[in-house]
């Protein structure tokens, strides 16, 4: 599990279903990753997801990153707490 703080006014950089208009959303590229990549080594994943999380000027940890991709290699569900500040 992740934690991740997230200015209120940037919660479109993270959620797909936010009323703000960031162009890709974090949410949105993770589950497209999860869809087109289980199973997909997590080392190979892992850069795919940092570019994105770079493009969306999110400061997620290499912890937490790769994390993230070791669940999306498994098929496993990954539960991102975040605090809006």
């Amino acid at each position: 599990m992740g934690d991740i703080s997230v200015n209120r006014n940037h919660l479109d950089r993270l959620l797909a279903d936010s009323a703000g208009t960031y162009g890709a959303p974090y949410q949105q590229a993770f589950a497209e990753l999860a869809r087109t990549h289980r199973g997909r080594p997590a080392a190979e994943i892992l850069p795919l997801l940092a570019r994105v999380a770079d493009r969306a000027l999110l400061g997620f940890s290499p912890v937490d990153l790769w994390e993230q991709a070791r669940a999306i290699s498994d098929g496993q569900r990954y539960v991102l707490r975040v605090t809006v500040t």
